[in-house]
């Protein structure tokens, strides 16, 4: 159920691009003009993820995913009858507002239903849609607008999601809700709005410009916003994102970890195609296929991570992972006009290899000495970070795609540009795999051993219930 859902929500981020060429055919538009469609998404995305802890301890994580699950496929299926821009931009906010909540109650969900000891082998299986959903949405979108229509873009997500509602009434028991306590309205307001000004901000960046009344403006506002809402929350006796929790240190920096880390990550899986298509001149599919062997790298190593993290840490492995992916960009960066595409492809799988060591370590360990009943609010904080640093990413590979271009050849970098923005990518992972390598990791592997760290029970409050 988890895995259909993440899977969905990331590819319906990711395919529309695909589409976008043939939408503004079809309403007379060019494609620059339907820029809302693309930024919408995040922008409703993180301006819902704040309220989706307060749903689950309040209905229950079941009834919000199932609830949000829906609502997502409602939207989806307006998206694809849209008759103009306005219409598709509103559908597509819905979508946005529906995948904010699906995020963190699925992952609620799971950490709630499986102990520390198991959650490293049911990480696993949530990597394989985080890591073949990017890498298939470009196809799968390109073959649904070649021999469709632009509208089965969204309508795919029915035969896909519909299933999924059905199995989760029927089979998924999930946990109750209950009383979290009066709604924090202001919160919302403050949160949901600084999210989504600096998410406007961060995607619109590079495409208006940093120095863009706009853009300044927007991440600007958000700043304030995003202070004010901190403030706030540490002051309220009920706020809507419990950020006390980040006063627990690993929780803190594995969210640190994610956010930086994430740049260079999610950075190298859009600098990829670009450099292909843009720089070397391959068609979409040469893309694809070409960057599509990152994936096989990472589903190889999860398998050897989730039997090491007892025994070796999380602080070792993603320090490691961080090191292996700086040293895997360095060898991007040695690409030019005439490197082959199976040279390229090799580099792309060490690049997976390194980063099936980032992602099930950091998610595991961040959630070792939380609470369950602030599981939910742990993790939408830390679905707040992810989307942070995913935005992110393409803003620093397409700021130094720009540094590195003469003013004259902006709409055409050359190959030197592609190589200082990789580059620049291996420089932030080597300064985060040095931090990472002072995780506390002691609690963490004290949790997936099932014991605390000085040799007693396991963490309070982590049981596992049965609810599959």
């Amino acid at each position: 159920m988890c895995v259909c859902v993440t899977f969905l929500a990331i590819v319906d981020g990711a395919i529309t691009t695909v589409a976008l060429p043939s939408i503004a055919r079809q309403f007379g538009l060019t494609t620059a003009a339907l820029d809302g469609v693309v930024v919408v998404y995040p922008v409703c995305l993180a301006m819902a993820i704040p309220a989706s802890a307060w749903l689950v301890e309040r209905f229950g994580d079941k009834r919000v995913l199932l609830t949000a699950l829906t609502g997502f496929l409602g939207s989806s299926m307006l998206c694809g009858a849209a008759a103009g821009l306005g219409q598709l931009v509103a559908c597509r906010a819905l979508q946005g507002m529906s995948a904010g909540v699906l995020f963190p109650a699925s992952a609620a969900l799971l950490f709630s239903t499986f102990d520390s000891t198991e959650q490293m082998r049911i990480s696993r299986y949530m990597i394989i849609p985080q890591q073949v959903a990017p890498a298939a949405a470009p196809v799968l979108g390109g073959l649904l607008v070649d021999h469709l229509s632009w509208r089965w873009v969204f309508y795919v997500n029915l035969p896909l999601g519909l299933p999924a509602v059905l199995f989760g009434l029927l089979f998924l028991a999930g946990h109750r809700g209950h009383r979290p306590g009066r709604f924090d309205l202001p919160g919302l307001l403050l949160s949901a709005s600084a999210l989504g000004a600096l998410m406007f901000g961060v995607c619109e960046g590079p495409n208006r410009g940093w120095t863009s009344v706009t853009v300044v403006v927007a991440l600007v506002l958000g700043a304030v916003l995003l202070a004010a809402a901190v403030g706030f929350g540490l002051r309220a006796r009920e706020p809507l994102l419990k950020l006390r929790l980040f006063a627990d240190r690993l929780f803190r920096d594995t969210n640190l970890l994610n956010l930086v880390g994430l740049v260079p990550i999610m950075g190298a899986l859009y600098l990829g195609p670009l450099f292909l298509q843009q720089g070397q001149g391959r068609t979409a599919l040469e893309s694809g296929t070409s960057t599509f062997p990152e994936a096989f790298g990472v589903l190889l190593t999860v398998q050897v991570v989730g039997v090491w993290y007892a025994r070796i840490g999380p602080r070792l492995i993603t320090g490691c992972a961080l090191a292996g992916v700086s040293a895997s960009l360095l060898l991007l960066a040695t690409c030019d006009q005439g490197t082959g595409l199976w040279t390229f492809r090799g580099y792309m799988f060490l690049l997976g290899v390194a980063m099936g060591g980032f992602f099930l370590p950091t998610t595991v360990a961040s959630l070792a000495t939380i609470h369950r009943r602030d599981l939910a609010q742990a993790s939408t904080l830390n679905t707040v970070v992810r989307q942070a640093g995913g935005a992110l990413a393409p803003a620093v590979v397409t700021t130094a795609l720009v540094l590195g271009t003469p003013a004259a050849a902006v709409a055409d970098p050359p190959i030197s540009a592609y190589q200082h923005a990789y580059l620049a990518l291996a420089v932030i992972a080597a300064v985060t795999a040095v931090f990472a390598f002072t995780l506390p990791d002691g609690p963490a592997r004290a949790a997936a051993r099932g014991t605390t760290a000085s040799g007693g029970s396991a963490v309070p409050g982590r049981r596992r219930e049965s609810a599959h």
